[in-house]
């Protein structure tokens, strides 16, 4: 059995490109044809996917969850935030997912070969649901920037990704957050790709010293909003 599946229109000015000149690899990823709406089965919207109990305590945070012998090397942060959708409405039992690089700019994957040294105690993957205001907390490591070769002396600024789902895998969606004040949001192709600069900002983190706990870690506010004027810019949107 399928459903019609209606999707609100994007609006291209606060979401980014499929095609951007800057981005060197979307002209051999991005679609140079218009998609095509595929209707969704009854089961993919609402079979169950997951629960409390596929989460580990330990899965928010980052500094724990995958170390070995000791603590990870880093500046130690703790990231907070609420999903909402357009009328500022909780999106409750959100699942997010967050990945990341290490401190030295290096993701735990084989094919980063990046010149860095990786951490032993971090691995830089956690998960969390939001509780029934919408919030979520994890604590983590501030990544750092490394090179990407996009273009001659080409570094992305560091930066955290999100991926968000509703109640069923298909309303999946996938954003980064960065950083307040990082001189490398001018020079780098992906956060510009998104035209309206009103939406880029949407995608940088606040500051937020009532999170900051004292003498162990900073905290930064990053709310993630699903649809509507002030929707976040995602890498993944239906059409």
């Amino acid at each position: 059995m399928t459903v019609s599946n209606t999707a609100s229109v994007i609006d291209w000015a606060r979401q980014p490109s499929y095609l951007y000149e800057g981005y060197k690899s979307t002209v051999k990823r991005g679609p140079t044809k218009p998609l095509i709406p595929m209707a969704h089965t009854l089961s993919e919207l609402t079979g169950p996917v997951y629960g409390h109990d596929d989460l580990n305590p330990l899965d928010n945070d980052l500094t724990k969850n995958s170390a070995i012998n000791g603590e990870p090397i880093g500046e130690r942060i703790i990231v907070v935030g609420r999903v909402t959708d357009e009328a500022d409405r909780p999106v409750r039992n959100a699942l997010l997912e967050v990945w990341q690089a290490n401190a030295t700019g290096r993701y735990w994957h084989k094919v980063d070969q990046h010149d860095a040294p990786l951490d032993p105690n971090f691995r830089g993957a956690g998960r969390v649901l939001t509780d029934e205001n919408g919030e979520y907390r994890f604590v983590t490591i501030k990544p750092g920037a490394y090179p990407w070769r996009n273009h001659h002396n080409a570094w992305r600024p560091p930066h955290i990704h999100f991926s968000i789902f509703g109640r069923e895998f298909l309303s999946r969606l996938v954003t980064q957050m960065y950083f307040p004040g990082d001189p490398l949001l001018a020079l780098d192709p992906i956060y510009n790709s998104i035209p309206d600069e009103s939406a880029r900002q949407l995608l940088v983190s606040t500051y937020a010293h009532d999170i900051t706990t004292p003498e162990w870690a900073l905290g930064y506010r990053f709310n993630i909003v699903l649809c509507g004027s002030r929707e976040t810019p995602f890498e993944t949107k239906e059409v």
